[in-house]
């Protein structure tokens, strides 16, 4: 590794002191991060419109969308963003629960967009493209432009590839993970917020036994997960918190230790598969498409997602949307509430972000030439202007949002802002903060945005998060898919506990044995 690896600094302690709540996941536009600092004459020339006499730059950029419908290429945001920003944008939308699948085929294909959404940075094919030159390494340009320029340096640090950066990181909050529940069910059954794991076990099983809907009917059950086994494995890596595993790899004896090899995460996974067996979680997680994760909260079927917290506050404009249609709407409450955790034995835990949600890279195969480059900074630049993020998070002022008074209230036409404006921020780096128009700040909004705070003094950092193992970029892939695979049998009783440690040690003699030798010789290094 480089001199520099070895001065990383956990996101846990650093990140806390440099950052406050960014903006929220696939389609929040909510946060604030710190004040932007002053601009540089010669950044306030960059920041001015492209010179007309520059053709519109041709940008094809790939996105994962969380919806069935999407935003076009001719719809009128996108074209309002081209206006602005002097360009023909073409988007590639890829359905999330997929996007894994294809961002690796179209890595292989060759054939790349300008900008392409990167999930996860430790990505083996990502890693062993970005080695190989598939993409510019973009750090020592952000100097030039006014906005990027104020990037986060511990976000660079954990965004990147052994101190280089091949993307301009998308900003998120650090504490962002947590409960989300149906606070009128939770009232239905007459309980309190849960303070422990038995006392989320118990409003699970309340949710589905006593009737939260009141409808006579035995329709209800406790949480949805989703088959997306993503950077946070659709609830479980935070729940597995709760029980003390570790998030990813934990520290015993002094070494690095992965976190299925604890005791602590089998223990979390026998939750999980009780939750299953009783029918407290959805029976088909498995395959349950992530687009439609929130639908059973707001279809009144189920009561608690486990994931950002931000997503209470989308979930109940839904509700009191659908309930408004129906004439049935009281504005003055909310149907839905949110909470950092549950406390285990271990006290209170939460699962951390690093500090972003992907990066957007750009190819070299598609961008040639450095001054091509400097261009698709530029966009990326402009994206983070105040009028471009309200423009890409909530659409045209009188068409998809009304203001009222500093604040604007989105248009209650769910079918028009998926078709012309959702997706859209999935290119939105928030750098240096969210500056754009904010919707009103209800108390669910206002106490998402404390509780977002609050939880980064319970995150639980990764210890390896800043290491890039080469055994990883070539075996990773495969290594992954044997945890999966085995922890998902294991949920659903397809296998028990002798064959879920079959499939650990499988994992051992598939490389992993090889990848713990070398991440604990990188973290030595990383101590001296």
């Amino acid at each position: 590794m480089k001199n520099n690896a070895k001065k990383w600094v956990s996101v846990a302690t650093v990140g806390t002191a440099v950052m406050t709540t960014i903006v929220g996941c696939s389609s929040d536009k909510e946060g604030s991060a710190t004040p932007a600092a002053s601009i540089s004459p010669t950044q306030a020339a960059a920041q001015t419109k492209a010179p007309e006499n520059l053709a519109p730059l041709d940008l094809s950029i790939m996105l994962p969308i969380f919806k069935t419908n999407f935003p076009k290429d001719d719809g009128p945001v996108t074209t309002e963003i081209e206006k602005k920003t002097n360009t023909n944008i073409h988007l590639e939308w890829v359905p999330n629960a997929s996007y894994t699948d294809k961002f690796n085929i179209t890595l292989a294909s060759g054939k790349l967009p300008q900008i392409i959404y990167v999930g996860d940075v430790k990505n083996p094919s990502f890693v062993n493209a970005a080695k190989s030159g598939a993409f510019w390494e973009v750090g020592k340009y952000l100097k030039d432009y006014p906005n990027l320029s104020k990037s986060n340096q511990v976000i660079m640090n954990n965004s990147s590839i052994e101190g280089k950066n091949y993307g301009i990181y998308r900003g998120r909050a650090l504490g962002r993970n947590g409960i989300n529940y149906r606070k009128d069910w939770l009232e239905a059954v007459g309980m309190q917020p849960p303070k422990t794991i038995d006392d989320f076990y118990a409003m699970l099983k309340a949710f589905k036994e006593k009737d939260p809907d009141k409808n006579g009917k035995d329709d209800t059950y406790g949480m949805v997960l989703v088959k997306w086994t993503g950077q946070w494995a659709s609830g479980f890596d935070t729940i597995k918190l709760w029980f003390g595993a570790p998030n990813k790899w934990g520290i015993v004896d002094g070494k690095l230790v992965p976190e299925h090899q604890t005791a602590e995460y089998l223990e979390a996974l026998k939750f999980m598969k009780k939750l299953y067996d009783e029918k407290l979680i959805n029976q088909d997680f498995a395959v349950f498409d992530s687009a439609k994760w929130n639908d059973p909260i707001v279809n009144n079927q189920a009561g608690v997602i486990v994931d950002v917290t931000d997503t209470a506050t989308r979930i109940d404009d839904r509700i009191h949307a659908a309930l408004a249609k129906e004439g049935k709407d009281n504005p003055n409450i909310h149907y839905v509430d949110n909470m950092i955790g549950v406390t285990g034995k271990n006290g209170l835990k939460a699962l951390p972000t690093s500090g972003f949600a992907g990066i957007l890279a750009i190819s070299k195969s598609s961008v040639k030439t450095e001054d091509e480059l400097k261009r698709v900074l530029k966009f990326l630049d402009q994206m983070n202007e105040p009028d471009l993020q309200t423009l890409a998070g909530y659409g045209i002022e009188g068409k998809h949002y009304t203001k009222e008074g500093d604040a604007l209230v989105p248009s209650k036409d769910t079918a028009l802002l998926e078709s012309e404006v959702e997706g859209l921020n999935q290119m939105l780096p928030f750098i240096p903060e969210d500056r754009g128009l904010k919707v009103k700040q209800t108390p669910l909004r206002l106490q998402t945005t404390q509780i977002q705070k609050d939880a980064e003094q319970y995150i639980v950092a990764n210890p390896a998060e800043p290491f890039i193992s080469s055994v990883y970029s070539q075996k990773g892939q495969q290594l992954d898919n044997i945890i999966n695979d085995a922890r998902i049998k294991f949920i659903v009783g397809q296998s028990d506990e002798a064959a879920l440690k079959a499939a650990f040690e499988t994992w051992k003699k598939s490389g992993g044995d090889d990848l713990v030798k070398e991440m604990n010789e990188l973290y030595a290094a990383a101590k001296k």
